[in-house]
């Protein structure tokens, strides 16, 4: 008797996904390179460069200021980048009832201190720990401090209650 076809779907996903990024990739390096290219500066659109600042009546002069030390403001506090598995985490989980295909609610928020690409890896398993499938989400340009609520899909029929665990994260600046 001959071993049972595997199939060969979370390939094809996995695939298109990493497929689509690229040309999605290639989309924003021609639009930050339009974009840079159409900005101007006020002195360069003009020819002028911007008036100097009049001081208003009873301001301190540029003399009071030299006098006196000037006040340090202290840096806005951001949390600490904990990384791109920092950035992830599963809000639900769940079987869809038609296609029994497992699904899992996956939020993203960009700790990072420029815009971001994130593939998202998230494995379902049964209550004893055994693996039924894996599922991928993935975004692109998610801004500082962005958060996104997206969809890691799995494709392998599946009954009763899964858990969803996120595998693997990989996050890199958009172009």
């Amino acid at each position: 008797m001959p071993p049972p076809k595997k199939s060969k779907t979370g390939l094809i996903v996995t695939l298109s996904v990493l497929g689509g990024l690229a040309v999605l990739g290639g989309c924003g390096v021609l639009v930050a390179a339009v974009a840079s290219v159409g900005s101007t500066t006020e002195s360069s659109a003009t020819g002028h460069s911007p008036a100097a600042k009049v001081p208003e009546k009873g301001a301190p002069s540029e003399a009071d200021k030299a006098e006196k030390p000037a006040e340090k403001k202290k840096p806005a506090e951001k949390p600490a980048d904990k990384g791109p598995e920092g950035d992830v985490k599963i809000t639900g989980c769940k079987v869809n009832s038609s296609t029994t295909w497992p699904a899992a609610d996956v939020e993203i928020v960009n700790h990072s201190d420029e815009k971001a690409n994130y593939i998202v890896s998230v494995e379902f398993v049964n209550a004893k720990g055994d693996r039924l499938g894996e599922g991928m989400a993935a975004t692109n340009n998610l801004a500082p401090g962005q958060k996104l609520v997206t969809q890691a899909q799995g494709l392998d029929a599946t009954s009763g209650k899964v858990e969803c665990k996120v595998t693997d994260v990989s996050r890199y600046p958009s172009l």
